[in-house]
């Protein structure tokens, strides 16, 4: 069933507040413990309120396993009286965003903080991987290949064909990530990526070479969500959430993944905004792989299904352009930190809605989108979130 914008409450008197990024490491001896401890110091430093203020706790990931979040509450030393440990991967941000505003509407909580955390040792990915998911390990290993770059590959390779989309299509948007990644002091890649590295990148799954695939890290994201009046006390500057969707395993029926959740409930979600896709003046779009960026430009209504290369063609993406995309530099250029990568464009947005960016700024930004997307299970990604977010005077 597809949900209509009008049937939802809204999010009137919920503020959003503090982003905090723990600086990212290609790999660490620390473990995901110390990652969310580290978030969570930053959060109370950043808020100017003391541990025990916090009572309710959304955590994504990975590697805090074999700990879920209520292990971690005892290893942080808190007492919280909501919480929700959330294993969507990519998609998690926006999910924890949205289940902490209403557990602050329906004062099951005062004040939420969403931590997204992994370490990331010389095996970690390895070990990841071979957990993630028995169904996608069935269907991928008689091929030879194991983890998400052989699945994202053959995802890609049908979008080329069905749609025309040409390697620079992908080039453009990368590039324009590396160049917003360039001013972000915790982004992993610190040189400019030229169109002639891109094209000739050695090659990882065919059609996707090295500058197509994240690289994974350690670090964490996190912010905190409270009311207006919390927030307002406390001298914070906060967004405020125009609308948020999540939706799970969207058109099951689908042969081959070439649209997402986001396609299924986008009227609903910009109903209950109130607002609609030119009045973003921003995206952050989740992007362990160029094509899915493409698939969210799409399937949020900024162009039509398998128009998103022309569009990318015609817009400028960077911080300075007229579709500002992934302005701290996206995974592709900062880093994937786990399930950290879920809430790296949301954490993102928040910044850029309150001043307090810590690289490139979007002028006169007002409104926001921020999407994400998770759990790929060999064919397909089965998890999709995204908010609209808002300065709070709006």
């Amino acid at each position: 069933m597809v949900q209509t914008g009008e049937t939802r409450a809204n999010y009137n008197g919920i503020a959003v507040c503090v982003p905090v990024t723990v600086p990212y490491s290609r790999y660490s001896l620390r473990s995901a413990h110390w990652f969310c401890g580290r978030a969570l110091a930053d959060l109370i430093k950043g808020a100017g309120i003391g541990k025990d203020e916090v009572d309710g706790f959304c955590v994504s990931s990975f590697t805090l396993a074999p700990d879920s979040a209520v292990g971690l509450m005892q290893h942080l030393g808190v007492s919280a009286r909501w919480l929700d440990h959330i294993p969507m991967g990519g998609a998690s941000g926006a999910v924890a965003l949205r289940r902490a505003a209403r557990a602050v509407q329906a004062e099951d909580a005062e004040i939420v903080a969403c931590i997204a955390a992994d370490t990331n040792h010389v095996d970690s990915f390895r070990n990841t991987i071979a957990s993630f998911s028995q169904f996608a390990n069935d269907a991928v290993y008689p091929y030879g290949s194991g983890g998400p770059n052989a699945s994202f590959a053959f995802l890609t390779d049908h979008y080329m064909r069905e749609y025309g989309a040409r390697r620079e299509d992908f080039a453009k948007l990368c590039i324009a990530q590396r160049d917003n990644a360039l001013a972000t002091p915790h982004a992993m890649m610190k040189r400019p990526l030229t169109l002639d590295e891109y094209m000739n990148a050695r090659p990882i799954a065919d059609p996707l070479c090295l500058f197509d695939c994240v690289m994974p890290c350690a670090g964490a994201e996190a912010f905190l969500v409270m009311s207006s009046d919390r927030a307002k006390s406390l001298g914070l500057a906060t967004a405020s959430i125009l609308s948020t969707m999540e939706r799970h395993n969207a058109f099951p029926d689908d042969p081959i993944q070439i649209r997402a959740g986001w396609a299924m409930d986008r009227d609903a979600f910009y109903d209950h905004a109130g607002v609609g896709p030119r009045d973003m003046d921003f995206l952050q779009a989740y992007d362990d792989y160029p094509v899915i960026c493409f698939m969210q430009i799409e399937d949020l209504g900024f162009c039509g299904k398998g128009e998103a290369p022309g569009f990318v063609r015609s817009h400028g993406l960077t911080t300075e352009g007229d579709f500002p995309v992934n302005t701290s530099g996206g995974q592709l250029s900062v880093g994937q930190a786990g399930a950290a990568g879920g809430s790296l464009g949301l954490v993102e947005a928040i910044r850029q809605l309150t001043d307090q960016s810590l690289g490139g700024v979007v002028k006169n930004a007002r409104i926001g989108l921020a999407s994400c997307f998770g759990m790929i299970n060999y064919d397909r990604g089965l998890c999709t979130s995204a908010a609209i977010l808002a300065r709070s005077e709006l």
